[in-house]
């Protein structure tokens, strides 16, 4: 959310900035509203400071004995005026929130131009592809053949993008998400929470995806509250100082939490409907950060070597990109994507986007921490996937498969699984 007296003294800047990651800014009708409501609120200031003086007056004439009665429907009428100025007040103020909560956030100036990931720019490459001296079968296939995926019976369960782990796969998948959290709260000093998976509408938009993105969320309610299925641990975990104001001692705050995830992937339909990649619910270490918006941007290097530690230990190969203005979420001014090598597609997939929100969520959130002279100020919030179990299970799949249909799992998992190899029928091997 946008500060809306900074946009409209950004004025041309704002648009230009906006307009590289394709939105349209309508800085006419900002400014309409912006001086409507401080029109109003002059407005009812005035008449309120009236209000005092008739009442006064009243006071007044009654002890001198004089006549009130005019005064008295002076009175009346600033009491209605100003109830009708409130009412009109409310309405503007609901229609500059709505204004606001609908503009995406502006984009880093380092952010390449562009609308897709063909204008994002290679940061590195790490690690070497596999080379096969046989056709790579995709995870899908592995992990039906091997017996540890099962994408039919949760199709039963629950229609399609859906999946079910099994033995090895199951112990896979639990083995992958503590790991990951081990590799954050014992390197890099994140604190591991647990949080709820259900949250508010406040929360939510919080965090930006309410309102522009309700279509791809899951909602429910108990009794008379609603709810909604979170996306992603970064709604709770950057929601957990909301309304609040962290002593600057304590910044930098660095949170992990290994949750479900819940996504109905609305416009998505026939784009990776087979196996892992894309799925309604899937399994997800984040990692979030609070900072100060003056380390903001080391912090977002560091984090993004943070999710590319947990690929490393894995030895999978990967390359890290920054995407492009236009292909950058709507809440965040920078992002880096972190792609790992997918054989049976032959090309690389985002497995993690690491992003700088700046004070964009902040605002929306209201979390703050203390500037110079103790005067509060908006905090940074950063946040990335470190990582999704099940894109990486694809990934170790895919990139650690035999020829005779066996998996030869990195050395890293042995201490979480008890077992180095898959067999090809599914039976865990040490």
């Amino acid at each position: 959310m946008h500060d809306a007296r900074a946009l409209i003294e950004m004025g041309a800047e704002a648009v230009r900035r906006l307009a590289r990651r394709g939105y349209s800014l309508d800085l006419s009708e900002l400014e309409s509203l912006q001086s409507r409501r401080n029109q109003n609120i002059r407005s009812a200031d005035e008449l309120r400071a009236e209000s005092k003086r008739v009442a006064s007056e009243v006071q007044q004439t009654a002890k001198q004995g004089g006549d009130i009665s005019k005064l008295k429907e002076r009175a009346r009428e600033i009491k209605e005026q100003v109830r009708d100025i409130e009412a009109g007040q409310e309405e503007i103020e609901a229609q500059l929130r709505d204004l606001l909560l609908s503009i995406p956030n502006l984009p880093d100036d380092s952010a390449p131009d562009g609308d897709s990931e063909e204008f994002a720019i290679e940061i590195r490459r790490v690690g070497t592809p596999p080379a096969f001296p046989f056709e790579p079968k995709d995870h899908v296939d592995l992990g039906e053949a091997t017996g540890i995926l099962d994408f039919g019976r949760a199709t039963k369960l629950s229609g399609p993008r859906f999946a079910v782990s099994r033995g090895a796969g199951a112990a896979l998948e639990r083995a992958l998400a503590t790991l990951f959290l081990d590799i954050h709260t014992r390197r890099h000093g994140y604190t591991e929470y647990a949080v709820p998976y259900l949250v508010t509408r406040k929360t939510m938009t919080g965090t930006g995806q309410l309102p522009k993105f309700e279509e791809d969320l899951f909602k429910t309610g108990v009794a008379d509250r609603e709810l909604f299925l979170i996306p992603t641990a970064e709604v709770p975990l950057t929601n957990l100082y909301a309304d609040e104001v962290i002593p600057p001692a304590e910044l930098p705050l660095a949170f992990t939490a290994h949750t479900p995830c819940f996504r109905s992937e609305a416009g998505s339909y026939g784009r990776d409907t087979r196996g892992l990649i894309r799925q309604h619910q899937f399994a997800k270490v984040e990692m979030v950060k609070i900072v100060d918006p003056e380390t903001a941007d080391a912090e977002l290097e560091e984090m993004v070597g943070h999710a590319e530690a947990c690929l490393k230990e894995l030895g999978l190969a990967y390359r890290v990109i920054k995407l492009p203005a236009g292909d950058t979420g709507f809440s965040a001014q920078l992002t880096y994507d972190i792609e790992v090598w997918i054989p049976s597609q032959n090309t690389y997939r985002e497995i993690s986007s690491v992003s700088n929100f700046g004070t964009f969520q902040a605002r929306r959130a209201n979390i703050r921490t203390r500037g110079e002279g103790g005067k509060p100020k908006l905090v940074a919030t950063l946040n990335g996937s470190g990582l999704p179990v099940g894109r990486t299970l694809a990934a170790l799949l895919e990139q650690c498969q035999q020829q005779d249909g066996s998996i030869v799992l990195p050395e890293s998992l042995f201490p979480y699984l008890g077992f180095r190899r898959i067999s090809a029928d599914g039976t865990p091997e040490a």
